[in-house]
């Protein structure tokens, strides 16, 4: 367990990327995962970052391809599954781990609880303290005419096991000092949903 809070304020990503990384007997630290391997581009804002709803706050990258803005400050936002994929395929092989990460968005859960029975927990997207998502802000994608709307709230954890029995699933989360919760199986789920059902998958190279 890592927390985010003092350092990382928006690493939510990176934090439980390198959770797994540890739990997979990869010594590295958060600031060397952001430095060394995170692919990130700065935020060019006009508006503050805190605006939601259907406001235009700036330019700014695609979150599927790059960190948007910086984990070590308030004012970013974060990334996709795709940006962290990168990131911890790049560190399996400088550490040469037989490893690889999978992006698994849009995979049923049943999928991430065969992945916890193997041993390899999953890195997976929902909202902070389990709260709905909200719409916006959006920003223009740098060098392109699209604009990207982002959910608010986005968070993400690492799922480290269920309980069928309870209807339970078991998460670290990096935010405010949370630690290990007990989340009810149908709210994690629903929230997962809301961020798009985004997750990264880890796979045993044999």
């Amino acid at each position: 367990m890592i927390d985010q809070t003092e350092k990382w304020p928006t690493g939510c990503e990176s934090v439980s990327a390198v959770m797994v990384l540890r739990y997979l007997g990869i010594d590295i630290s958060v600031d060397r995962f952001i430095q060394s391997f995170l692919p990130k581009r700065a935020m060019h804002l006009t508006q503050s970052a805190e605006l939601v709803g259907d406001i235009c706050i700036g330019t700014g990258p695609d979150p599927n391809e790059y960190f948007a803005g910086d984990p070590y400050s308030e004012a970013a936002f974060g990334c996709y599954p795709g940006v962290i994929v990168k990131a911890l395929n790049a560190v399996f092989k400088s550490f040469s781990a037989p490893y690889r990460a999978v992006d698994g968005t849009g995979e049923h859960h049943e999928v991430y609880c065969r992945s916890i029975d193997e041993g390899l927990p999953v890195i997976y997207w929902a909202t902070l303290y389990f709260e709905p998502a909200v719409y916006g802000p959006k920003w223009q994608i740098a060098g392109t005419q699209r604009t990207l709307t982002w959910q608010s709230r986005e968070h993400c954890l690492v799922l480290t096991g269920y309980n069928d029995e309870q209807l339970l699933y078991y998460l670290n989360d990096p935010w405010n000092h949370r630690g290990k919760l007990a989340v009810p199986q149908t709210l994690c789920e629903k929230r997962h949903k809301e961020q798009g059902s985004r997750a990264v998958i880890i796979e045993e190279i044999k």
